[in-house]
């Protein structure tokens, strides 16, 4: 059994190239959610955590459709296993509707930076979780860097002067392990589908799941002001439609645990858009910390056996 796995593995293993495409779209990735933090936390106070979401995704779901009728004129190559439909089903209402609402609800209640601090003790939880049920296994270097990183994470958190609140610490911790939960079941779908069509279903899924909110989310538009709209909008193109495919596109060929530590990198460029978009001037722990992360990612980022 132990041969068979080792063989498969030898045979997945992606080229130099791919790997370097691999790398760039989590470049891509990280940037686009550390954004998606501040723009929740300002739009927050306009709409309701499930309507905005639910607006997010439909505008995701429907950038990604034009994107698959072009990719694929218009016949997208569809799963043809049902074990795999449902796998893109339980990822899409466990991580893009589910997380999407809890995250929403608790920058109500926490500012961004903690959020995405909290959020991203996830990485952790993916990175063992995809050491027991995928067999990737337990590196040294992605235990230490993972530490390394919640270590830098520690510091920006002990530096923070936003209002913490019980309940937002409590729902990004139910967030993290959302994420997480979705990350590991979507890396079992992806084995039967391609990248892109993956996660346009997932949109569809989840849009679907919050229809019920429809009615709430039109009449907040009505009294929402323009940049909470366009706001929305923006995190339905980028974080989400153009965020998550890329993060697929890695997933397909890259150990999610490795992976996911790469994520610890999102509270150090959160902090840095905040300082560029919102004018607030980070502190020194905030940079001391962002730069432990950083250096927690490059660790766990070696290639290690």
């Amino acid at each position: 059994m132990a041969s068979v796995t080792a063989q498969t593995r030898t045979l997945d293993t992606p080229s130099s190239t791919e790997r370097g495409k691999a790398t760039a779209a989590v470049l891509v990735t990280v940037v686009l959610w550390a954004s998606a933090f501040v723009a929740i936390r300002g739009i927050g106070h306009s709409l309701s955590p499930a309507p905005m979401a639910l607006m997010r995704l439909a505008v995701a779901a429907a950038a990604l459709s034009v994107l698959v009728l072009i990719r694929f004129r218009g016949a997208p190559r569809m799963p043809q296993s049902r074990r795999t439909l449902a796998l893109v089903a339980v990822y899409a209402v466990l991580w893009l509707a589910g997380y999407t609402v809890v995250l929403n609800a608790a920058e109500l209640h926490i500012d961004a930076g903690t959020a995405a601090l909290l959020v991203n003790t996830a990485p952790l939880l993916i990175a063992f979780g995809a050491g027991l049920f995928f067999g990737e296994g337990y590196p040294k270097v992605l235990v230490v860097g993972s530490l390394v990183a919640l270590g830098g994470l520690s510091i920006i958190a002990f530096g923070s002067s936003g209002h913490r609140d019980w309940l937002g610490v409590v729902l990004c911790l139910v967030a993290a392990v959302l994420y997480a939960s979705g990350v590991l079941i979507q890396k079992a779908a992806l084995r039967g589908v391609d990248g892109l069509v993956a996660i346009w279903l997932g949109c569809l899924v989840a849009t679907a799941v919050l229809l019920p909110w429809a009615p709430q989310l039109l009449d907040e538009l009505a009294t929402a002001p323009p940049s909470a709209i366009l706001g929305t909008v923006y995190l339905g193109l980028f974080p989400t439609a153009i965020g998550f495919t890329t993060w697929a596109y890695a997933l397909r060929r890259m150990d999610a645990g490795k992976l996911s530590a790469t994520t610890y990198a999102a509270p150090a460029v959160s902090v840095l858009l905040s300082w560029l978009l919102l004018g607030e001037t980070p502190t020194l722990h905030a940079l001391a910390g962002g730069a432990v992360c950083l250096l927690g990612v490059a660790i766990s980022r070696r290639a290690g056996r």
